[in-house]
């Protein structure tokens, strides 16, 4: 009866309650509980929190929190929303039914004529919740507290300057325009982008053009004036990951993705997604690879002989890549053509060679499809720079290796395109590696035996 009682007044108590035992605290969530009554007294209009995956906040934030506030405000309403209506509509269910599951402590009932999770109200007032996905419409209905739940799907629909932009549009136009007098929005996101909707939210306020939010920012690992008073460098959640686990995340992730989606620090993708000091080098080729292939960036159709052609031959050992040789040169069709037969001719044991699919990949394809074997188009997906985000973590952990520059004095104008990348001149050589090395893990198929080289 106490903890019932207790589980009324403090969020934190209805989520061990809720819990049962299960439900595991911690100083961050604790954090975000005080943060989240402030909201339902009214004290806090804005909220903005920024912690990693798997950490609770969306457990918290939009499933429980929503459930809590309504049992002890019937006659409120709320709507979430999130990327995906689908999404949105998991949140919204866990609520209802979680409602459901309190309605004694509360003594609040979902409302029979109207349960359905896309909107459900409850008995005898003209509270409820509506779930909606982001850039979709919000009718009918007020909100006292609209909570926004990862407005942008991944790193892909981030760095699309069109997604961004349609967020903002439909924060302006619809959810600011669903909230009541005095009411709430709460935002919980990934920050991929500098530009993005919380982004452009806290550029206004500091430019004195928009609200004030409050800022919950609670990187996995602890920087400079943690609010938790954390020492730097102390990860978020020990009580649950092991340090291992953090380490072993950052690695694979790369430092781009890591630090937008543990650290919450976003960047623009320019200039963060290759560093030069991240590449290896070698001095003599491994004796043998599990496979080489070769991997051709062509030049456009309209722009024959005035743009790049990159050529690449690689080798694969184990989970190491070897850039064996390299072409990058002004070249027309007749040019490229010729590129690749010499190429292919010189290194028989390359079973496939990869060209990208567009500009003048297609017709070199076609024109020497009957003279050699192993030509596959390669259908690029997503935006160069999404692809280039694919591989960077391959050469971050050290597994690319280049030619040594006694034997390629020319291999730091490679280096040099993938730092500038994706704002430098040209990006054929770029195109070319990423084409390589996602394909070379997506569709590899083993060489019996070793390809001694």
């Amino acid at each position: 009866m106490i903890a019932r009682e207790k589980a009324k007044r403090h969020l934190k108590d209805f989520l061990l309650y809720d819990g049962r035992g299960a439900w595991q605290d911690a100083k961050h969530l604790s954090l975000l509980c005080d943060k989240l009554e402030a909201v339902e007294r009214g004290e806090i209009k804005r909220l903005m929190v920024f912690m990693p995956p798997r950490h609770g906040k969306s457990e918290i934030i939009s499933k429980k929190f929503p459930a809590w506030f309504l049992g002890r405000n019937p006659e409120k309403e709320i709507i979430i929303s999130s990327y995906s209506a689908d999404l949105a509509l998991d949140f919204s269910r866990i609520a209802r039914n979680t409602l459901r599951e309190h309605a004694d402590s509360f003594n609040v009932n979902v409302a029979r004529d109207s349960a359905a999770v896309g909107r459900w109200g409850l008995e005898g007032t003209r509270g409820g919740m509506m779930a909606a996905g982001v850039g979709g419409p919000v009718t009918g209905r007020g909100a006292d507290i609209f909570l926004i739940d990862d407005p942008i799907k991944n790193l892909q629909d981030a760095l699309s300057e069109t997604i961004r932009k349609n967020t903002w549009d439909w924060y302006r136009s619809t959810a600011l325009t669903r909230l009541a007098p005095g009411g709430a929005m709460v935002i919980v996101m990934t920050r991929w982008h500098e530009d993005d909707l919380a982004g452009r939210l806290l550029a206004a306020a500091k430019n004195g053009s928009g609200e004030k939010w409050d800022v919950i920012k609670m990187p996995a690992k602890a920087e400079a004036d943690d609010l938790l008073g954390r020492p730097l460098g102390q990860w978020l959640w020990l009580d649950r990951f092991s340090i291992q686990e953090y380490e072993d995340r950052k690695n694979a992730l790369g430092t781009f993705i890591h630090e937008a989606l543990y650290q919450q620090n976003p960047g623009p993708a320019e200039g963060q997604i290759f560093k030069r000091t991240w590449w290896k080098f070698y001095k003599a080729l491994p004796a043998a690879f599990d496979e080489i292939f070769i991997s051709f960036d062509c030049a456009f159709k309209e722009t024959s002989g005035s743009d790049f052609v990159a050529g690449q031959l690689w080798g694969v050992v184990g989970a190491n890549f070897f850039l064996i040789e390299r072409k990058k040169e002004r070249l027309d069709f007749p040019g490229t053509v010729q590129a690749l037969r010499s190429m292919a001719a010189r290194y028989p044991l390359a079973r496939r060679k990869l060209v990208e699919d567009k500009a003048n990949g297609p017709a070199v394809i076609s024109y020497m499809k009957s003279e050699i074997p192993g030509l596959i188009a390669v259908d690029p997906k997503g935006g160069k720079v999404v692809r280039a985000h694919a591989i960077s973590p391959y050469v971050e952990s050290g597994n690319v290796y280049l030619p040594d520059i006694s034997i390629d004095p020319t291999i730091f104008d490679y280096i040099e395109e993938f730092a500038a990348f994706p704002n430098g001149a040209h990006d054929d050589e770029v195109d070319a590696t990423s084409q390589a090395l996602i394909h070379s893990k997506s569709d590899f198929k083993p060489w019996v035996g070793k390809i001694n080289f």
